[in-house]
């Protein structure tokens, strides 16, 4: 398996992916599990898909480390799948991101995000915002707002999208209008995989705006080590 992250300039979000791949080898001993990331951090998944077929493996399932299918899935994984050509064949199955593309939300990833959002506010909210990247694509917001609606329909209560860049509304604001529209104590849920300075931007503006806590990032989750078994799953079927 190579797991392929966006990348990130803090190196806490690279200590995050080679946690989740540390707990998916685990999960499936005597299976390689390699990290790779697209920017920011080495080695990139061209540079392991080639050391993969070098070694002898004849076949691999790369993992699109990624919460919407949108740019990075769309042009940098085929990109890094046409960079990895002219070595040692090997074949190599993409599988889907972790969020949904055009199908349901995976149990698995809800039951994520209510693990740290139960490790975050343990005496409970009364409303939720579910903080993401941001993303121009329609699409792929589209698909943050099926998360949310699926978050909020699991624990009943309301949830608001919020995002830290490209796409209004900021986790702040999100907050605020929960609490002018009446909620006392409002949670938010990070859909992030890795700490880094998004995370770092919603935590402070939504404590600003009253919010009772703020989720870690899913990080190495159980449910998140599930999710990507999941996803080989259905490439190997």
């Amino acid at each position: 398996m190579v797991l392929v992250a966006h990348g990130s300039r803090d190196p806490r979000a690279a200590e995050a992916t080679r946690a989740l791949a540390r707990a998916v080898a685990v999960a499936r001993p005597g299976t390689p599990v390699r990290p790779s990331w697209l920017d920011h951090t080495e080695p990139g998944p061209a540079a392991v898909l080639r050391d993969l077929a070098a070694a002898g493996h004849p076949r691999a399932v790369l993992v699109p480390l990624l919460l919407t299918a949108a740019y990075h899935r769309k042009v940098d994984i085929p990109a890094a799948l046409a960079a990895a050509e002219g070595g040692p064949p090997i074949d190599v199955r993409v599988a889907d991101v972790l969020g949904p593309a055009d199908g349901p939300v995976d149990r698995a990833l809800l039951a994520g995000l209510r693990r740290r959002l139960a490790e975050a506010a343990p005496g409970g909210y009364d409303a939720l915002v579910l903080a993401a990247a941001g993303t121009r694509d329609p699409r792929a917001r589209g698909s943050v707002g099926r998360v949310a609606a699926a978050l909020g329909a699991d624990l009943g209560v309301r949830c608001r999208v919020s995002y830290a860049s490209a796409a209004p509304p900021a986790a702040g604001v999100a907050v605020a209008k929960l609490r002018a529209a009446g909620a006392r104590r409002v949670g938010v849920a990070a859909y992030f995989l890795a700490p880094g300075l998004f995370h770092d931007a919603v935590c402070a503006g939504a404590r600003d705006a009253g919010a009772v806590a703020v989720a870690a990032p899913l990080a190495d989750a159980p449910d998140l080590v599930d999710l990507v078994l999941r996803r080989v799953a259905a490439q190997l079927a």
